[in-house]
């Protein structure tokens, strides 16, 4: 089974790394679009794709760019994102935990 584990690693390394460089590109372009007067993208696809695992490079992307910065609700919702990622991923961690204790536990 550490094969599997390797998959998934590997797996999810590749989702975050396209979802990150997406958000990113995705605030650059809108900030271009936004100087230039041209197309913009809407504001629920750059949060949908924070959603989908792009939140840290959307978040650098926000500051590097200073694209968003000052706009509300958008601040608020991006952090919630933000939030629920990382109690997400505190509650696998501790699932994680949990399943690798229970087994000396009995």
């Amino acid at each position: 089974m550490p094969g599997d584990a390797l998959f998934w690693a590997l797996g999810t390394g590749c989702w975050l790394l396209v979802a990150n460089s997406l958000a990113v590109i995705a605030f650059h372009h809108d900030k271009r679009m936004a100087q230039a007067g041209g197309w913009r993208i809407s504001e629920q696809t750059l949060l949908m794709l924070a959603l989908l695992g792009g939140s840290g490079g959307a978040l650098l992307a926000r500051q590097a760019f200073r694209h968003k910065t000052r706009k509300q609700p958008f601040g608020a919702q991006l952090h919630a994102i933000v939030g629920l990622q990382v109690f997400g991923l505190a509650g696998l961690g501790m699932y994680g935990v949990t399943m690798m204790v229970t087994p000396w536990v009995r």
